[in-house]
């Protein structure tokens, strides 16, 4: 951890800008840019301030360093982005992507994506994700030199391993119906979450009615006109203190959020495991039938039925020499066969080993913030009781 970005840079996604400009198809479009200020730590401590760089980012282009981090470290629970268009909305709250209030909360979001990724002791290490922060122009062709979009697994590729691997590690299967059930709890939360704020915003507003029945009733009562006039004052204050409760709750939603997309990160990470072991079980099988192929050639004996069987006995059996060159051929291949299992073995070794290890470190974390979220959302109902 002493090694981390995050120890040695200061970093903030200080203010959001809405623009205009023309997409990659020459048509004008509206986009956010995010202001990214970086400050060195390590000058600090002599008592002078390390010059802050700046510069601006889109989220299309946060989404492209995400990428790029996913498909480079697979075996990596990458942290999520902030979402692109408000989901869970409660009737206060806009679903435009464009609305101040939920760029203001994006902009916060995208920080903690970029704080998250400078803590972790791998991706934190990444060339790509420090010219990120401290190179504006020609990043985006660089990350697309690494060529990683090569890399990518298709969807197809990863759901065709999930169906038909046949010895799916039980560890991983287990973390995959996890992550299902975490996702699937925090999504029914935050949708009762939004109900209740729905309602409770309604409540609290109905009383600025109160309020102002109050008001009036108070200029035509002489004895009582002071007390009403205050009871008044009294309800429009409580009718007005929901936005800044509903405010801080949507805070600790957010948190919420992010675990709710760390579940699909988690997903990636099984799934490229299927695919490894998918591959593996493929090249394993591949082995086995040509050793058994030479086998039947060295011996002449067919154990299995086949075109080629058919068609020898049919059409005459080869000649000495020509079995030979195929015996050759195959015992070639499998050699070939042998030593790329060995090494998909040790690949996936490897794999297993990083991925729970980073898996161990993304459930203590989630279970720290988690607690921590709750345990404050808790503080800040009591609070507001109490008021």
């Amino acid at each position: 951890m002493e090694d981390c970005l995050v120890k040695k840079m200061e970093i903030t996604v200080s203010e959001a800008e809405k623009r205009t400009g023309r997409n990659a198809m020459n048509m004008q479009e509206t986009y956010t840019a995010y202001l990214i200020e970086t400050r060195a730590v390590e000058s600090q401590g002599e008592g002078q301030c390390a010059p802050v760089d700046s510069l601006w980012r889109r989220y299309s282009e946060f989404e492209l360093l995400r990428n790029y981090l996913t498909v480079t470290y697979p075996h990596v629970v990458v942290p999520p982005l902030p979402e692109k268009r408000a989901d869970f909305v409660w009737h206060k709250l806009s679903a435009d992507n464009m609305d101040p209030d939920f760029v203001e909360r994006r902009r916060i979001g995208l920080e903690n994506f970029l704080l998250r990724v400078a803590a972790h002791p791998v991706l934190c290490l990444d060339k790509m994700f420090y010219s990120f922060l401290t190179q504006e122009g020609g990043w985006k062709e660089m990350v697309n030199e690494t060529g990683f979009q090569l890399k990518a697994d298709s969807r197809l590729k990863a759901l065709n391993a999930t169906f038909r691997v046949k010895n799916p590690d039980k560890r991983f299967t287990e973390l995959k119906h996890y992550s299902d059930e975490l996702q699937s709890v925090i999504s029914h939360l935050l949708r009762v979450r939004a109900r209740v704020a729905d309602r409770l915003y309604g409540v609290y507003k109905v009383h600025g009615n109160y309020g102002r029945v109050f008001s009036e009733w108070s200029a035509i009562e002489k004895e009582m006109g002071d007390g009403l006039q205050s009871a008044g004052h009294h309800m429009d204050v409580y009718a007005a203190s929901i936005d800044d409760i509903l405010e801080e709750e949507e805070h600790y939603a957010d948190q919420l959020k992010e675990y709710l997309f760390y579940a699909e990160a988690l997903r990636a990470v099984c799934r490229k495991h299927e695919l490894m072991q998918y591959e593996l079980e493929m090249a394993a099988q591949d082995l086995t039938s040509k050793k058994q192929q030479c086998e039947e050639l060295a011996t002449g004996t067919v154990r299995t039925f086949s075109l080629k069987g058919m068609t020898s006995k049919l059409f005459g059996q080869e000649t000495p020499e020509q079995r030979e060159a195929k015996i050759r051929i195959l015992e070639e291949q499998i050699q070939e066969g042998e030593e790329q299992l060995k090494s998909k073995n040790l690949e996936g070794r490897d794999f297993v080993k990083s991925a729970w290890a980073d898996i161990e470190r993304f459930k203590e974390q989630k279970n720290h913030d988690l607690k921590e979220a709750l345990i404050s959302y808790a503080v800040m109902q009591i609070s507001m009781c109490k008021k």
